[in-house]
């Protein structure tokens, strides 16, 4: 019987980096106003938020002090975003890929530091998906091996990742959901989400043509 391997976080990072990076590349400016899963976000504040969680965990790689108070805007402050966020990721896979990164502990929480990458990991694998979904993009699910470290740290993390609304409450799946559909569930996400369809006017009222323009 062949021994399971067990992956390092920059390993993982990096799987999940090459299905994140077409994702956010694939954004249109057209959908950066549109609704995501995460109701308190629209995708132009969950790409600035990834963008956060990806740079402020390089620091922790490091065992720097993080600052999430920061807001940075990368959106709106560059054209060259996607690729800006393509070298960021990057760089987050490096940071983790280093000598000592999973050793020991970091954050101002002093959690163990493989866990604190797996909360990397966990954002750069379910907001990635956010992101798909709110865009019409395929998202094939994550790497087995990713799923099974997610899984992990989900069981570790969501007692009081829900007490902080950082999670929602479980969301029941399709029996034969697969394990990445599971996991999204347990995050709060429902696996079937597809991004609103606009409300349709009422035939039967009349539109409502603004002034010096004429209908038809």
């Amino acid at each position: 019987m062949n021994p399971v391997r067990t992956y390092r976080v920059g390993e993982l990072l990096g799987m999940a980096r090459e299905r994140a990076v077409p994702v956010v590349r694939g954004i249109p400016d057209a959908a950066l106003a549109a609704p995501t899963p995460c109701a308190e976000y629209d995708v132009r504040a969950l790409v600035d938020h990834l963008f956060q969680v990806i740079v402020q965990f390089q620091r922790l790689a490091a065992k720097e002090a993080s600052d999430f108070g920061e807001a940075p805007e990368p959106v709106a402050g560059s054209p060259e975003w996607r690729e800006r966020f393509a070298r960021e990721a990057d760089r987050l896979v490096a940071a983790w890929s280093a000598p000592g990164a999973e050793d020991g502990t970091t954050g101002a929480m002093n959690m163990p530091a493989r866990l604190v990458g797996s909360m990397a990991l966990l954002d750069l694998t379910v907001h990635v998906w956010d992101l798909a979904r709110a865009t019409g993009q395929e998202y094939p699910g994550a790497d087995e091996a990713v799923v099974a470290e997610l899984s992990g740290a989900v069981d570790e993390l969501a007692p009081t990742a829900r007490k902080m609304g950082v999670f929602g409450e479980p969301v029941p799946v399709a029996e034969g959901a697969s394990a990445f559909e599971r996991l999204l569930g347990r995050t709060g996400r429902d696996p079937s989400w597809n991004t609103p369809a606009p409300a349709s006017r009422n035939a039967t009222e009349p539109a409502v043509v603004p002034p010096g323009t004429v209908e038809g």
